[in-house]
């Protein structure tokens, strides 16, 4: 089926916002805006949040502590229902989910501005899947967009429950897995859409080099997971006042094995790099290549020298552009049919 250019573009535009999402939602955490919006979808009650504390209500904090408590409680019982027991008890018993944050007005536009973001994102999904229902009726991908629809529905949905759990740790790792896999989904959508076009023909490789390949794509992913686990200890960390000169001794064996495994997909990536080089020359090889190196400059100054949050930010941002370009790249290489 061959698809309008005016639909691919607009599935791009769908994926830079869902990054948009990932970089809004990264500078919050940096600047602890997370609680700056103590309720869900509105902030404080208002579509448009308050910019001084006179407007609030004197009970504010009272009222939403209430609120987020039911919602806790509510949260508890379906982990119990799923077999997550120990989890449930320990979210009911943690007493930092149950501490309420002073209004700052800062941190809650900084906050709003994220949620702006996913709004315009989900909208987008929204507007390319109904796009989809009455142009292409019978593509096989109105079921994949409405199941990342869905998604990315529930990842809103659990959203709240990082709010209303005052950013436990494990539910902000979950958070973040949710949304590499709405950008991973999103992007097979968008080699659906190019798959007959010049630019985006299927990629060939001799067969250890897709293994290779795919076993970078899995470390990355890995990497990822690591690096949440080491931001919430150095979370941790910060909390109890330990100076950055003594988290990597704090950090213990994640941190050895998350900056280890980065040097490994340095070496594996740069062998591809080189052997690609030496043959077809494909872009995306190329593109992983500068994004790794990025990623990792970052990663060394985030370990060794006391940098902006911003650095925090731009880490995450090019490693999950890492891990687009090489799920693209191996999606091309397997091949799609649209």
């Amino acid at each position: 089926m061959k698809y309008s250019g005016r639909f691919l573009y607009f599935n791009w535009l769908t994926l830079i916002l869902i990054y948009l999402v990932v970089i809004a939602g990264s500078f919050v955490r940096i600047t602890g805006s997370g609680m700056g919006c103590p309720d869900w979808p509105k902030c404080f009650g208002e579509w448009i949040p308050p910019t001084d504390a006179s407007e609030l209500p004197e009970s504010y904090q009272e009222d939403y502590l209430e609120k987020r408590s039911k919602k806790v409680k509510k949260f508890s019982v379906l982990l119990e229902s799923m077999g997550m027991e120990s989890s449930a008890k320990r979210l009911k018993n943690d007493p930092s989910v149950y501490e309420e944050e002073p209004f700052n007005a800062q941190k809650t536009w900084i906050e709003y501005v994220n949620r702006l973001f996913g709004f315009l994102a989900g909208n987008f999904m929204l507007a390319a899947f109904f796009w989809l229902l009455f142009a292409y009726r019978k593509s096989k991908l109105i079921w994949v967009c409405g199941f990342n629809l869905i998604l990315m529905a529930f990842q809103a949905w659990f959203g709240s429950i990082v709010v209303a759990t005052n950013l436990v740790p494990w539910t902000i790792t979950v958070h973040m897995l949710l949304a590499l896999l709405i950008i991973a989904i999103q992007i097979y959508v968008i080699v659906v859409l190019t798959n007959k076009s010049d630019l985006f023909k299927k990629f060939a490789l001799a067969p250890w080099m897709k293994w290779m390949m795919w076993f970078i794509f899995a470390i990355t992913f890995y990497q990822m997971f690591l690096g949440t686990q080491v931001r919430e200890s150095i979370d941790h960390l910060i909390k109890a006042g330990v100076s950055q000169d003594n988290w990597t001794d704090e950090l213990g064996l994640i941190f050895y094995i998350h900056r280890s495994f980065s040097w490994l997909v340095l070496i594996l990536l740069t062998v591809i790099f080189w052997l690609n080089e030496k043959g077809r020359g494909y872009m995306p090889i190329r593109y992983a290549f500068v994004l790794l190196a990025i990623e990792l400059i970052s990663g060394v100054l985030l370990a060794h020298v006391d940098m902006p949050g911003l650095v925090r930010t731009v880490h995450l941002l090019f490693a999950s552009m890492l891990f687009g370009v090489l799920w693209m790249f191996l999606i091309r290489v397997r091949g799609v049919q649209p």
